[in-house]
């Protein structure tokens, strides 16, 4: 098996771009965020989950069957979405470091990211051709899109350390998170309004869904236009190297991959880095999954106040992905990360303590989440990027994604075991999650930055 070629050293370190040109490329970056938040707000977080077990329930009925079979295996309706959910979530585990490593040894990022995002954004259309029993073209449809876009991540974050200077990275990628927040909002809104109204449009819910699911895949597809015609390219592989075939190059990918696991043994804070990022966004990702199951069982709140909660919070989050990456300048980003998961830790902490019924507890609760949200995962990309060796971006950054998808499930399990463990005590379940929290707090206040930085070959920051 041939290895793919390695990007010659001096391509690797700060951009070579001059500031105007640097700073051209960072607004073509943000709208790529813009592009393809809209695909978890609008699609993932509110849309296609209850649409979708709505048609398996359908087929089911129609079948006269409590059971649906889905290749040789039977399931309840109401598990085909989490089924399909941890589908997209294994095959990303397996392919994101992959498609990694093949972004870096070819240097074709650009083009990478643009073919993902198309796929993604195509599949989502797809979507509005979801209707009656079609639950497996649904679930077919998700779990390709739901791939597309995590590879499309991977990508578009290894584009980071190659548009800003080490001293840009937490600006840079606080107002990239900014841009998801706030192109997410936007395109809600408007969904919500047909939703909500569908009736005085003279459409139907189903139909009013489709519509919503479909505008998603556009806007994904519209705004990747941006970024496809204004970044840049910068690592290639070596000059003289002969061409691989696709097949070789995907073994050769993974055969990489084994090597950069095997390399982070060199680069141990790194290693704890991940190891922390896994704990805490761990967290950060289950109260997110959870917290509208958490309005409705624990507090008995209805959609309506879920929905404006929802809303609430991909505005403020825009401000607060800003807030502190401001902060991260002046206090450095570990202590503005750590400050974040203490907000965090109290966020959990009183969320068991709100009354039942009251909507006005769990917005303000929504707006403290909304102010860390954002600027606790932009800082964690940007103080990861710096801890990247040269010429790795693309791979590290797969495992970086790995973290992010692989560990969505423990807390999930976490929440599980303590609802069985409880009777069904979803404010105990929640109050769980503070150990994801402390333990991640606790791991990335060990770690010396300033130290890993410079192991990676990477200049350090004066705020960090």
């Amino acid at each position: 098996m041939s290895t793919p070629p390695t990007a010659p050293p001096e391509s690797g370190g700060a951009p070579a771009a001059g500031p105007s040109e640097r700073r051209r490329q960072q607004r073509a970056w943000y709208v790529y965020d813009w592009a393809n938040s809209v695909f978890p707000t609008t699609v993932i977080t509110v849309f296609l989950g209850p649409y979708l077990t709505t048609v398996a329930q359908a087929a089911a009925d129609e079948a006269g069957t409590e059971r649906l079979g889905v290749l040789g295996w039977t399931m309840d309706p109401t598990a085909l979405y989490p089924y399909a959910t941890s589908l997209s979530v294994l095959l990303q585990l397996v392919l994101l470091p992959a498609v990694g490593a093949i972004a870096d040894h070819t240097g074709r990022k650009r083009e990478m990211m643009g073919a993902l995002a198309y796929l993604g954004a195509f599949a989502t259309m797809g979507l509005y051709f979801v209707e009656g029993t079609d639950y497996l073209l649904g679930a077919g449809l998700f779990v390709l899109a739901n791939v597309a876009f995590g590879a499309s991540v991977v990508v578009y974050n290894s584009f980071l350390p190659d548009i800003s200077t080490p001293a840009e990275r937490d600006a840079v990628s606080s107002r990239g998170w900014a841009a998801g927040y706030l192109g997410g909002a936007l395109l809600l809104t408007l969904n919500l309004v047909l939703y909500l109204s569908h009736e005085s449009f003279g459409v139907q819910e189903g139909h009013a869904v489709r519509i919503c699911m479909v505008s998603a895949g556009v806007w994904w597809a519209l705004f990747t236009l941006v970024p496809l015609a204004r970044l840049r390219n910068r690592r290639r592989g070596a000059s003289g190297a002969p061409a691989a075939s696709g097949g070789r190059m995907v073994l050769g990918s993974f055969g990489q991959l084994w090597r950069t696991v095997k390399g982070l043994t060199a680069h141990p804070r790194t290693l704890v880095f991940l190891v922390a990022y896994v704990f805490f966004n761990d967290g950060i990702q289950t109260v997110i999954a959870f917290a509208a199951t958490f309005a409705d069982q624990a507090l008995e709140l209805g959609q309506e106040v879920q929905i404006g909660t929802i809303l609430m919070v991909q505005f403020v989050a825009f401000g607060g992905a800003l807030l502190l990456g401001a902060v991260a300048r002046r206090l450095g980003t570990k202590r503005t990360i750590l400050g974040s998961l203490v907000v965090w830790v109290a966020v959990v902490s009183v969320a068991p303590l709100l009354q039942t019924g009251s909507a006005v507890q769990f917005f303000v609760l929504g707006f403290f989440i909304a102010i860390v949200l954002g600027g606790t995962q932009a800082l964690s990309r940007s103080l990861f990027s710096h801890l990247i060796p040269r010429g790795k971006e693309a791979e590290y950054f797969g495992l970086y994604e790995i973290s992010d998808k692989g560990s969505a499930f423990l807390g999930a399990l976490t929440i599980g075991v303590a609802l069985d463990a409880t009777g069904g005590d979803y404010r105990l379940a929640i109050l769980s999650l503070t150990a994801f929290f402390v333990i991640g707090f606790v791991v990335l206040l060990a770690i010396n930055i300033p130290a890993g930085i410079r192991a990676a070959g990477n200049e350090v920051p004066e705020h960090i």
